[in-house]
């Protein structure tokens, strides 16, 4: 086997003239997934390059894989992502991951962004204050998931009602309200995290619903899902799917 014509263009394309070490220890592996990632699960997605690496490059945060992390935060760069897109993903996947599974990748995009010559900090994408990031969170919540969110609200317990306020105000307020990314492009890419976590299949249906609701539809999110499988694997992937079908049937 060796690796194809079409791999080693879209590859190059990622990284110019960047020559793996694994090619050298172990070829037969990085043919085989050189050939699946970069030519195979191409032909079933119209994906354009900057949408894919960054749906990538969220799923590379939700699976703590910090070596391919940076090798997408530079690809990212090489296809025309922003920093500040590649903040706001980082940004944006706080609320799923949580802060203590992403500071080392805030950390690790600052040295790659300084190591080019870039300025940090980067401009503030913040769009709300204090006094209104419950009210525009919970606009931005309703925008994408309708009018479930009330009946969130009316059927939460008391105790528990908190975690809806929190969820419209930090969540939906906090993050989703900046600037540096479009509604749609956010949700797609809290769905390229949630499935990349795993165990999150509630929540997976219910941002499908919210990616329909935006615009992205079954299609563009099946083409998701196999960008991403060969970087988290068929389990995750057909868990995806599942969820997707259940949603949207055939």
């Amino acid at each position: 086997m060796s690796i194809s014509e079409k791999a080693n263009r879209n590859h190059e394309e990622l990284w110019p003239d960047y020559k793996s070490r694994a090619l050298q220890t172990d070829p037969e592996l990085i043919e085989l997934f050189d050939n699946f990632a970069f030519d195979e699960v191409l032909n079933y997605s119209n994906l354009d390059t900057k949408t894919r690496v960054m749906m990538i490059l969220g799923s590379t945060i939700a699976c703590q894989a910090q070596g391919e992390y940076r090798m997408m935060v530079n690809a990212a760069l090489n296809v025309g992502v922003t920093p500040v897109e590649v903040k706001e993903i980082l940004y944006q996947s706080v609320p799923y991951v949580g802060i203590a599974k992403v500071v080392d990748f805030i950390y690790l995009t600052n040295e790659i962004l300084t190591g080019r010559g870039i300025e940090l900090p980067l401009e503030g994408q913040s769009t709300t204050t204090m006094e209104t990031r419950y009210e525009k969170g919970l606009e931005v919540q309703k925008t994408i998931f309708g009018e479930v969110i009330d009946k969130m609200y009316q059927d939460s317990p008391v105790n528990q009602l908190h975690i809806q306020k929190l969820l419209s105000a930090n969540c939906f307020g906090d993050y989703y309200t900046r600037n540096g990314l479009d509604l749609k492009t956010r949700e797609l890419l809290t769905f390229s995290i949630l499935i990349s976590l795993g165990g999150c299949e509630p929540q997976v249906k219910g941002h499908v619903h919210g990616n329909l609701n935006v615009g992205n539809d079954k299609q563009v999110m099946l083409e998701v899902v196999t960008q991403l499988l060969p970087y988290v694997g068929y389990p995750r992937s057909l868990n995806a799917i599942k969820c997707i079908n259940e949603v949207i049937p055939e």
